[in-house]
């Protein structure tokens, strides 16, 4: 087991420098194309960080443990709202647009109980043979990213976005930053393999699910690159790129992470229970009553404690009930 853990490490390491990267990379890209801070962590900040939970969960599916898929998304997601926006807002407190509490913000939610919807349908509404994504949901899943990609470059009002953030990325140029991305790109695959290789095995030596070790050492390890990015934002007063990386990082897990896994291979909701489904919905419903109510310009420092009160307690619970 020792060589196992060795490897996790490995992986792991590869996984977050890969990442690191690719968002240095991508991003002295579009900043050099004059793309809005928001859009860029919506995005490009999104895509980069979610690139390991995208490895981890199509590497999964392509290996027939769709636990592996569905456990991390639901994991990432809400490791990334309750403890990555969390601690952010407790650090500093977040703004939000108008765009966001109309437009972002809801997507995150809708998208949320979509897949609960089409990932429990038969539970639900009594539909199908099995509570699962197939491969045409999958799909369905894809040309919604497709949409929500064209909508957020298309219709963000660049009005309410600082685009002269920090320094375009270490002073790197186009092709510089197009290497840079190719080599993240690597990394990420990788390390994401070695990775889920490797924690499958322990896993189970220890007797211990998929479904657990999905939602807990894979789900905070892919999320270790939206934490650094977030806290960094968060300290250097770049909340709109934290939030954007939030919100970006939630709906490509939900939409490209489960529509590509799904259209690999069927991916079963069966061992994700009422309790694991309902914080991931409550943790974007939350969200949007944080964002909406009394018509507030952010969500300050008591909602961060209370957003990190409500993951530190779905983790006790997980831990004791694995």
């Amino acid at each position: 087991m020792f060589i196992e853990i060795v490897l996790i490490i490995v992986g792991l390491a590869l996984v977050v420098f890969g990442a690191d990267w690719l968002v240095d990379g991508a991003s002295a890209v579009a900043r050099r194309s004059g793309i809005s801070e928001f859009v860029i962590g919506l995005t490009i900040v999104g895509f980069g960080t979610s690139c390991p939970e995208l490895v981890v969960s199509v590497t999964g599916a392509i290996q027939g443990n769709g636990d592996i898929a569905v456990g991390n998304v639901l994991g990432s997601n809400i490791f990334n709202t309750l403890l990555i926006l969390g601690l952010t807002a407790a650090i500093r407190p977040v703004a939000i647009t108008d765009s966001n509490r109309r437009r972002d913000i809801p997507v995150v939610l809708l998208v949320t109980l979509l897949a609960v919807a089409l990932g429990m349908n038969k539970t639900i509404f009594g539909l199908g043979d099995a509570d699962c994504l197939d491969r045409l949901e999958g799909i369905v899943f894809l040309l919604l990213f497709a949409a929500y990609m064209y909508m957020c470059f298309k219709c963000t009002p660049k009005d309410e976005f600082d685009s002269n953030g920090a320094d375009s990325n270490k002073g790197l140029g186009l092709w510089a930053g197009l290497g840079l991305s190719l080599v993240g790109i690597a990394a990420l695959v990788v390390g994401g393999r070695l990775f889920v290789d490797n924690s499958v095995l322990v896993a189970h030596r220890l007797n211990l699910s998929d479904k657990f070790i999905a939602i807990t050492l894979l789900a905070c390890g892919t999320s270790l690159p939206e934490l650094a990015t977030c806290i960094v934002a968060a300290v250097k007063g770049r909340q709109q790129l934290a939030l954007g990386n939030v919100l970006g990082s939630n709906v490509f897990n939900v939409l490209l992470i489960l529509g590509c896994s799904a259209c690999i291979s069927p991916i079963s909701f069966a061992s994700i229970n009422i309790v694991d489904l309902s914080v991931f919905a409550a943790s974007s419903l939350l969200l949007l009553l944080s964002a909406s109510l009394y018509d507030k310009k952010n969500i300050n420092r008591i909602e961060g404690v209370i957003f990190l009160l409500l993951f530190a307690a779905y983790y006790v619970w997980l831990f004791i009930n694995h």
